[in-house]
């Protein structure tokens, strides 16, 4: 990592408790970065959120105005967003310091399925049959002519949230049932009250994670998911990196997300992207203007030897760093959550620690805490990390490991309304 010549201020816009921010605190203590946090964490017992600037993303014109204020007492480097919540309001900031950083209505695509779908096709990239269903008109014509299999979404969420696959009209009217209730917390009435349904795209399924400089895409990491995601519900578990497809492959998929990126409008700073892979073409499901979500970023400590925010940040500041594959192999298994109820422990976790090539276990779900599963649920138990020298033997890792863990539960019990 290169050295800094001036200490460098940057902001970073979090919801209060984004699991993205502690990694981004020590990034910036490593490279001497001065950081404020503006979030809604006033009365937050962690000092970050409690000391940094106190936002309300629910009056975006008032939080972009306390933050341009906040810049004139002392410039800013650069700005980051951490979630999806958060991109379109660091692209104005951006917008309005003449920072570095994609437009807000690229931020808005990237962030917006239904829209991304819209960009997709207008550019002829590969795009599945899809429509936007409004949950406030009847459905029954809305639904006519879908091809089945389909896939029924929101419109913003992440981490295959409300996701579900049906195989048929009644499947799908089931689905679109167990959705929207999911929906109800959502601001905009259009993300709130409309869904995405797309014919099923059959394949392997891949993430890449990257940097955009000038609309310039640097490849940081391309993950294979070894698990197959076929539905009904579509619980990511294993990234391992390198992927294991071919060169030719590969190619295809950076040439794709680059396409997707220049038809979103996106310019600068992270983007995740998450694509599916077939005899027919490579599928862009989504591309959001931020990093990997979880703890899936120490994945790229294990290969460059920096972490992923540190690589971010330099990237905002304007520091020139060199991100290269290494010699190890590096993965990721996202302990799926087995099914509902109050967590009373889970067994096994020494064991699965001692497996050969596991560097660490982390359950993340503390005890006496409820436990949801896909599709309503937004949350993982926890997370098993490997490196070894080739991607074959992590994944061996991560599956004995997680053989080794027996979750316990007991059931959530609901009171009567008498």
């Amino acid at each position: 990592m290169c050295s800094l010549s001036k200490r460098h201020r940057v902001l970073l816009i979090a919801p209060h408790g984004s699991y993205r921010t502690a990694p981004y605190i020590d990034a910036a203590l490593n490279l001497d970065i001065e950081l404020l946090i503006a979030s809604e964490g006033r009365d937050s017992i962690v000092s970050a959120y409690a000391q940094g600037l106190h936002i309300d993303f629910q009056d975006p014109v008032r939080a972009l105005n306390m933050i341009i204020n906040e810049a004139k007492t002392a410039e800013f480097s650069g700005v980051i967003a951490t979630d999806d919540s958060t991109i379109e309001l660091a692209s104005r900031v951006c917008e309005k310091l003449n920072l570095a950083y994609n437009s807000p209505s690229a931020a808005r695509i990237a962030r917006r399925k239904d829209l991304a779908r819209q960009c997709l096709l207008a550019q002829d990239v590969p795009v599945p049959e899809f429509r936007v269903l409004d949950l406030d008109e009847p459905l029954s014509e809305q639904i006519a002519g879908v091809l089945y299999p389909c896939v029924a979404k929101p419109l913003a969420m992440s981490a295959s949230r409300g996701v579900i696959r049906a195989d048929n009209p009644q499947q799908l009217l089931q689905a679109i049932r167990r959705i929207e209730p999911i929906l109800a917390a959502e601001t905009e009435r259009d993300e709130r009250r409309q869904l995405l349904v797309e014919t099923f795209i059959p394949g392997v399924e891949i993430a890449l994670d990257g940097l955009l400089d000038q609309g310039n895409l640097q490849i940081l990491a391309i993950f294979d998911k070894p698990e197959p995601l076929n539905g009904p519900f579509f619980e990511e578990s294993y990234y391992i990196s390198p992927s294991r497809l071919n060169d030719a492959q590969q190619a295809e998929i950076c040439r794709q997300v680059e396409l997707a990126c220049r038809a979103f409008g996106l310019r600068d700073g992270p983007v995740h992207a998450e694509c599916r892979i077939n005899s027919k073409a490579v599928w862009i499901l989504e591309i959001a203007a931020r990093t990997i979500g979880g703890l899936c970023s120490r994945l790229f400590q294990f290969g460059s030897g920096y972490s992923l925010e540190q690589l971010v940040f330099s990237h905002a500041i304007g520091q020139s760093v060199q991100s290269s594959e290494g010699s190890v192999a590096a993965g990721v298994l996202m302990i799926p959550i087995p099914r509902a109820g109050i967590l009373r422990r889970v067994e096994g976790t020494s064991a699965a620690s001692r497996v050969e090539y596991v560097e660490e276990v982390i359950i993340q779900i503390r005890e006496g805490y409820q436990l949801v599963p896909l599709p309503e649920g937004a949350s993982y138990l926890g997370f098993i990390f490997a490196s070894a020298p080739t991607a074959e033997l992590v994944e061996i890792a991560l599956r004995k490991a997680h053989e080794e863990l027996t979750v316990v539960t007991a059931p959530v019990w609901k009171m009567g309304a008498g």
